[in-house]
């Protein structure tokens, strides 16, 4: 971009937002240059603006069209895909100004809030009403509500409460063109036209950019059992994993750590794992109490059955602890090595155990470590991979490694991704997935969306 240009149009957009809400200083911007993927190369923006109204975000859009300038739209930047990472000199929209929930609904069980709201916090906003917005990603304390429907994350919950896209009833977006539009409300049944707020999610902000979420709220589960399960042998826990599904069993969460994850944080966390299992099984069923304790019951049965060493949880405290091992199972293992891997292989749950063969026939090949943990009871595995990507050599192993991941996944009957989206990181795979025709219709709807490709370009397809 021509200098003159550039300083033209960055006088404009300050003069948009006034003072305060723009950044463009070099060590200002680096920060904004990556996210939590890794293997990325920075690349600085333009300029970081931090619009505080819907109002400010319908001037950006429009800016950015008369000026031609690439829009990314940011949250936390804690995404794993490259969802937020600048493919050229442009302009990242950081959302995490526009923080207010603006309403709890307690009649309709709906919350609407603005892109910017901290999962967790709406989650202690609804807490005194007896209530839950299920879907938690590892990242749930600083990962945002606006990431999180761009992204359509999962998490713990997975399994029984589905991920974002099941709440979502309601999105405020402003499109490439500028455009303030509003798809769906707080209607529970609304076939009207094309299902809208479902394709903004999950379109990793390449459609739109979030300014307000209207999200379906549950009541909260009274009471819950946790067990630990551990296994000598991988396949035993895989194969108790698919069984108790089989026994009409679904578990509110159900999460594997093999070997490596769980040595890796005991030594970072000092909680009493134990180090010599082959994988442990995080498992937990809630609802009323009738119900809680009839599931345990076949659930210790199923795991007990396939050679698990089974452990209840005697309190709320211990509880916290057996989960607290879990959430920190990516931070455990980032801190072994400089490069930090981690995937989003998805495979149906009852092929679980053989996604677990073929990742250790993966590590084995390419003389890598791989840390497997994951959503296992959804199938929902994240292999993550050790490395330090300077090392060229290995770094070209890692990205063989990657490549016979995805495609495991896909002869298994699964997909590239769960919960991590496709971004930078993974789109080169789309075709694998959804053939020419298929990225060939996600290219047209982007067109209809964003005709001067403005929003977030290099992404997805």
């Amino acid at each position: 971009m021509r200098r003159f240009f550039k300083v033209e149009a960055l006088a404009k957009l300050q003069k948009i937002l006034g003072s305060g809400k723009i950044k463009t200083q070099p060590e200002e911007l680096f920060v904004y240059g990556y996210d939590a993927t890794a293997g990325l190369k920075n690349q600085m923006p333009l300029a970081v603006v931090f619009p505080e109204s819907t109002e400010e975000v319908v001037e950006i859009v429009k800016w950015a069209n008369e000026y031609k300038i690439p829009l990314y739209p940011r949250g936390s930047g804690t995404n794993l895909s490259g969802g937020t990472v600048p493919t050229a000199k442009g302009v990242v929209v950081e959302l995490n100004r526009l923080n207010k929930i603006l309403e709890i609904d307690l009649d309709n069980l709906t919350a609407t809030v603005e892109p910017g709201v901290i999962i967790n916090d709406l989650n202690e906003a609804v807490k005194p009403y007896g209530l839950i917005y299920p879907p938690d990603p590892g990242t749930v304390t600083t990962a945002t509500m606006g990431g999180s429907v761009a992204e359509c994350s999962g998490g713990l919950r997975g399994l029984k409460y589905g991920v974002t896209k099941h709440y979502i009833m309601g999105v405020e977006a402003v499109i490439g063109t500028g455009e303030l539009l509003k798809f769906g409300g707080k209607t529970v049944k609304n076939v009207t036209g094309y299902d809208l707020p479902a394709l903004m999610v999950g379109s990793e902000g390449t459609l739109g950019i979030i300014t307000k979420i209207i999200v379906k709220l549950i009541p909260a589960p009274v009471a819950k059992k946790s067990f630990l399960a551990v296994f000598n042998s991988i396949d035993d826990a895989g194969n108790a994993i698919a069984e108790i599904i089989k026994n009409r069993v679904i578990p509110a969460t159900l999460e594997i750590m093999d070997q490596t994850t769980i040595r890796t944080v005991e030594k970072f966390k000092n909680i009493g794992l134990p180090v010599d299992a082959q994988a442990i099984l995080l498992v937990e069923t809630d609802g009323y109490p009738e119900q809680v304790e009839m599931e345990a019951k076949i659930i210790r049965q199923v795991l007990e059955k396939n050679r698990g060493e089974v452990s209840e949880a005697k309190n709320d405290e211990e509880r916290e602890k057996l989960w607290e091992a879990r959430r920190a199972a990516l931070p455990a293992l980032a801190q072994v090595s400089p490069t930090t891997v981690l995937e989003d292989a998805t495979v149906p749950r009852s092929q679980v155990p053989a996604m677990l063969k073929r990742l250790k026939e993966i590590s084995e090949k390419y003389n890598l470590t791989i840390g497997t943990f994951g959503h296992a009871g959804d199938g929902n595995l994240h292999p993550t991979i050790l490395t330090d990507e300077t090392n060229r050599e290995e770094w070209q192993r890692v990205e063989k490694a990657v490549e016979e991941i995805f495609k495991a996944a896909l002869e298994l009957g699964g997909t590239l991704s769960g919960e991590h989206g496709i971004g930078m990181a993974k789109n080169r795979f789309l075709l694998w997935e959804m053939g020419e025709a298929g990225v060939n219709l996600l290219k047209r709807l982007k067109l209809a969306f964003d005709p001067n490709n403005i929003l977030n370009p290099g992404k997805m397809a």
